[in-house]
């Protein structure tokens, strides 16, 4: 769990952050519709939880920085006996200024008088671009003309970008969920009818172990399938002697875990389908050893490319001088993606590729990221040997930088052949 010492702390770098003689407003996430009066279960905003620890909806974060303090108040939803006869109990007011750092606490409904006198002495208004609310309306209409409007998703992002040791903590606690849930995928498949029942048993293997939920959803993916890269309709029958890629992973307590497995349905692989998977695996282990502080993603990238289409070469799939062949993109048919992505409360979380002035930030000791190169032929693709068609593969681990190179945090979820058809057997 994430101590309020740390939110507190969260906050207060956020708030440094902030010009002088600002105002900051954090929304909570808004209750989505399902289905005419359902909803789906609540998840609280990233940035909002990540600044306040609070899960509850209809809140309000503002942060205000004048040129000697900075003041931090929190609006949320009073207690209301049958509100939460229907949906649960809430913290309320009084409650909430005992357990929380703030230095202050309203009910919600007090957020437009009290923030129209916050704004009469604030000359930059930070709030999330990409939210549409109305109270970001109202606090628009209020604004004054001459007041900068910034974008504070990007001040956090850059902040969220570094993990602190609680945080990692718990993505580590989310991979131990994780790894539990691809070896029995691993051992069920066999035994599996379809891909959607696989689905099942994993999900449940996340609730199981008090993880809220998938922290995307799940994709198993039989024989052609894995050739679409974002495939979720998990409806086809398991293929004796194909491949499933199964990407797939539990968020706990806010924190994400993805990682990608591809193993046999019927416990063993064929030499076509070793032969992928040794080369994406040994691009894998080669990319992960060169993580580091100061790397680049993109050396990381175009390495994995470089890689990659000298092993389709060898292989015969692709044909010509390697230079060349990357120049010309031909290896991005087989390997369209990039090779990772930042992860933390965001299974892509939402943190920064490049700094202000638009230059790449390297890796720095802290970050939590994904390397997950893949290979994927087509089972239409004539160009290719008929033994490789419908054949896609990718494997994917989660990686911290660490002072002096990498800690992959899921290092014990298998992914060696003879490993794999060993837990298939068992």
């Amino acid at each position: 769990m994430i101590k309020e010492k740390e939110y507190l702390s969260r906050r207060v770098a956020f708030a440094n952050s902030l010009k002088t003689n600002s105002i900051a407003v954090v929304l909570s996430a808004q209750i989505q519709v399902r289905s005419n009066d359902t909803e789906f279960p609540y998840r609280q905003n990233s940035n909002f939880y990540y600044l306040t620890g609070f899960k509850e909806d209809n809140a309000v974060l503002v942060v205000r920085k004048g040129k000697k303090s900075v003041e931090t108040t929190l609006f949320i939803q009073k207690k209301d006996k049958l509100l939460e006869l229907w949906t649960g109990k809430r913290v309320g007011v009084k409650r909430a200024k005992k357990i929380f750092s703030f230095d202050a606490v309203f009910a919600v409904d007090d957020f437009e008088s009290k923030i129209s006198d916050f704004l009469k002495v604030s000359k930059n208004i930070y709030y999330d671009f990409d939210v549409s609310d109305k109270r970001v309306e109202f606090l628009l209409s209020r604004t004054k003309q001459y007041a900068s409007r910034e974008n504070l998703a990007l001040l956090l992002g850059m902040q969220r970008l570094i993990k602190s040791p609680a945080e990692i903590k718990l993505i580590k606690k989310a991979l131990s969920i994780t790894k539990e849930a691809h070896h029995y995928a691993m051992q069920q498949a066999k035994k599996s009818a379809n891909e959607r029942e696989i689905q099942a048993g994993v999900e449940y293997i996340f609730k199981k172990n008090g993880a809220y939920s998938d922290a995307y959803t799940t994709i198993v993916a039989c024989a052609n399938s894995a050739n679409t890269l974002h495939y979720i309709s998990n409806d086809k029958k398991l293929v004796n002697g194909a491949l499933i890629l199964m990407d797939a992973g539990c968020e706990y307590e806010y924190y994400a875990s993805d990682i990608t497995r591809t193993f046999p349905v019927s416990a063993h692989f064929s030499s076509a389908q070793k032969e992928l998977y040794t080369l994406v695996l040994e691009v894998e282990k080669k990319i992960i050893s060169m993580v580091r502080p100061n790397i680049l993603r993109s050396t990381l990238q175009t390495k994995s490319e470089e890689l990659l289409c000298k092993g389709l070469v060898d292989l015969g799939i692709l044909n010509g001088n390697i230079k060349k062949l990357l120049k010309n993109k031909k290896h991005k048919k087989y390997y369209p993606h990039g090779i990772g992505h930042w992860m933390g409360l965001d299974v892509h979380d939402v943190c920064p590729y490049k700094d202000k002035k638009g230059k790449e930030i390297p890796l720095i000791e802290g970050m939590v990221l994904t390397i997950e190169p893949g290979i994927y032929i087509d089972k239409n693709d004539t160009s290719v040997s008929k033994k490789y068609r419908g054949i896609g593969i990718r494997i994917e681990d989660d990686i911290l930088v660490t002072s002096d190179g990498y800690e992959n945090l899921s290092s014990e979820i298998t992914k060696e052949i003879d490993e794999i058809e060993a837990i298939a057997l068992s």
